[in-house]
C-alpha cells in the first residue's frame, strides 16, 4: 500500500472514530490526521512508490551508462598500439 493511500485509509478511520456532531471539525480533524501519518512515515525513511520508481529508473539509467563505458573502455584497452 501508498504511503498517501495508507495515511488516508488511516485518517479515515480515526475520522470515524470521532463523533457525528463534530460537523466541520470532523473533515478538518481528518485532514489533519492525514497530514501527520504521512509526515509521520516519512519521518520514518519511507518514500512514496513515485519517489522509489523515480530512483530506480535514475538508477538503472545510470547502470547503464556505466556498463556501456566499462565496455568501450575494455575494447580501448584489446586494441593493439598505433
Amino acid at each position: 500500500m501508498q504511503d498517501s493511500q495508507l495515511a488516508e485509509d488511516l485518517a479515515r478511520r480515526l475520522g470515524a472514530l470521532l463523533r457525528e456532531p463534530l460537523g466541520e471539525a470532523r473533515a478538518v480533524l481528518q485532514a489533519r490526521f492525514q497530514a501527520e501519518l504521512r509526515l509521520g512515515l516519512r519521518q520514518q525513511g519511507q518514500v512514496t512508490r513515485e519517489e522509489f520508481e523515480l530512483q530506480r529508473a535514475l538508477l538503472l539509467r545510470t547502470r547503464a551508462r556505466l556498463e556501456a563505458l566499462e565496455l568501450a573502455l575494455a575494447r580501448r584497452m584489446e586494441e593493439p598500439p598505433a
